[in-house]
């Protein structure tokens, strides 16, 4: 296959009630004497946040088909990337230093896919309809294919898939309504896929909320200052954060999960608890879509291209000291 690549090396639970002190990350000055408006805030002091979301140390542009990039998955070891988009049952193997498609495997036939999750030797997908698709020894001649089917369908519109290593489960992070059959207005649920008995438990075990979501943005008039997130939470208007990605750190086992509508991302603890929401700079990241961590916490988030080329992106982890 002929690609062209344009390369830049520069540089389990209930809602939950939240009740501690918001801190704003600090504003610094420009050079030029102006203010620079932080892009995130913590809401947990113990917190870092550890990535420059708006200056990434790698970009790479992917070839045209991965245009509509809709999720990224990882193998154990770091050194493969995993990709689908939201068109065609393909898998695509990426080499996360310099973007180049390495290999392709067709997986199924056409259809909406929007996650992927590479464990061990199988690769999961998933689709706006909540099927999973269990790939086992993906890209070899024995290549076998496993479908489940369960209770979410096109009005939850899963796009967020992850592997959650600890529990031995996966994900679903619904874009659309949380439930099947009670449903939880005002909320995104996070829904989990049993690995060992192919099951997927009845509730969510993850709400994202918005009441409680505004509740912080209310602790401190400084936040003000973020008039752009603000704005989007504004209780009057319809709650909009509707997760693209999801993924777990591989060191703390945060939960982070990115919204293309609105451009940000929100860090949960393993209780579900809001650790931090980043606003993301509509230039660099015009349509988050794919989102994973390498095992030493670099991490890889896509862009679809919308009419221009996909990006592709590393940000490495910058501890403070």
């Amino acid at each position: 296959m002929n690609n062209h690549y344009m390369i830049f090396k520069k540089y389990d639970m209930v809602p939950m009630l939240w009740g501690f002190v918001l801190t704003l990350l600090c504003c610094h000055s420009a050079n030029d004497g102006t203010i620079d408006q932080s892009t995130g805030l913590t809401l947990d002091p113990d917190f870092s946040f550890n990535y420059r979301l708006d200056d990434p140390d790698w970009a790479f542009n992917l070839p045209n088909e991965l245009e509509e990039i809709s999720g990224l998955g990882i193998s154990e070891d770091g050194q493969e990337i995993v990709a689908v988009q939201d068109e065609d049952g393909i898998l695509f193997f990426i080499n996360p230093y310099n973007g180049e498609v390495i290999r392709e495997t067709k997986f199924w036939k056409d259809g909406d896919y929007e996650g992927v999750e590479w464990v061990g030797n199988t690769i999961y997908v998933v689709k706006s309809t909540g099927t999973i698709y269990e790939v086992i020894n993906p890209a070899h001649a024995e290549q076998e294919v496993e479908k489940y089917n369960f209770f979410l369908n096109d009005d939850n519109d899963v796009e967020g898939l992850a592997y959650d290593k600890a529990n031995n489960r996966l994900l679903l992070a619904c874009k659309a309504q949380a439930g099947h059959e009670v449903e939880y207005p005002h909320k995104r649920g996070i829904y989990a896929f049993d690995l060992s008995k192919k099951v997927m438990e009845e509730q969510p075990v993850y709400f994202v909320d918005a009441d409680s979501v505004r509740h912080y943005l209310d602790q401190d008039p400084g936040i003000r200052k973020l008039e752009k997130l603000v704005a989007f939470f504004d209780p009057d208007e319809a709650f909009g954060f509707s997760p693209s990605a999801i993924a777990i750190h591989p060191l703390s086992g945060h939960l982070y999960i990115t919204s293309s509508v609105g451009k940000m991302l929100l860090v949960l603890d393993t209780t579900g608890r809001i650790l931090h929401i980043e606003k993301l700079s509509k230039k660099v990241h015009p349509q988050p879509e794919g989102l994973c961590f390498d095992p030493n916490g670099g991490l890889y988030l896509s862009n679809e291209g919308k009419g221009g080329a996909p990006k592709f992106y590393r940000f490495n982890y910058k501890p403070r000291n």
